[in-house]
């Protein structure tokens, strides 16, 4: 699949959020069930305005925080605390298919930063789009919205 990598300028968006740290073999069974406590706080607080699910990835340890985009800040309940995304710069792609395959867009994006002198700048995020029956039979069509922060001045980070 070709990836259509583009710069683009990020504002924050609030979170509702869980932190975790995973494995990479351990993803596909901490994000979903993490997105499945964010969404019970949101639904038995009455939260406004909720969103997609999201994960941002904090560092290279798979420190992460998954949750629920927000429409305002959210004070936290329980283990679920308020975080947001990271503003400024970002390279950013679409993927669509399983996530599975979500690293063909991550290694885009990082091929694309390298090519055109973007050092990154930490936190990555992968924003999942509202599921659609038609996905359980074509999961070709699932969309995910993927998000490098790249320091703004293109020199590095450390």
């Amino acid at each position: 699949m070709a990836y259509n990598v583009r710069l683009e300028q990020h504002p924050s968006h609030p979170l509702a959020v869980l932190r975790r740290r995973a494995s990479p073999q351990e993803l596909s069974k901490v994000v979903p069930d993490a997105c499945g406590v964010v969404w019970s706080v949101v639904r038995s607080q009455q939260i406004p305005g909720a969103g997609r699910h999201v994960a941002v990835y904090l560092d290279g340890q798979i420190n992460l925080e998954v949750g629920v985009e927000l429409e305002a800040p959210f004070a936290g309940y329980g283990e679920v605390i308020g975080s947001a995304t990271p503003p400024g710069p970002v390279a950013t792609t679409i993927h669509y298919g399983p996530y599975g395959l979500l690293h063909k867009a991550h290694e885009a994006i990082l091929q694309w930063c390298q090519n055109n002198g973007h050092k990154l700048a930490g936190p990555s995020w992968e924003v999942y789009g509202h599921w659609k029956d038609e996905w359980n039979s074509d999961p070709s069509k699932i969309s995910t919205d993927i998000y490098y922060l790249i320091v703004a001045d293109g020199s590095s980070s450390a």
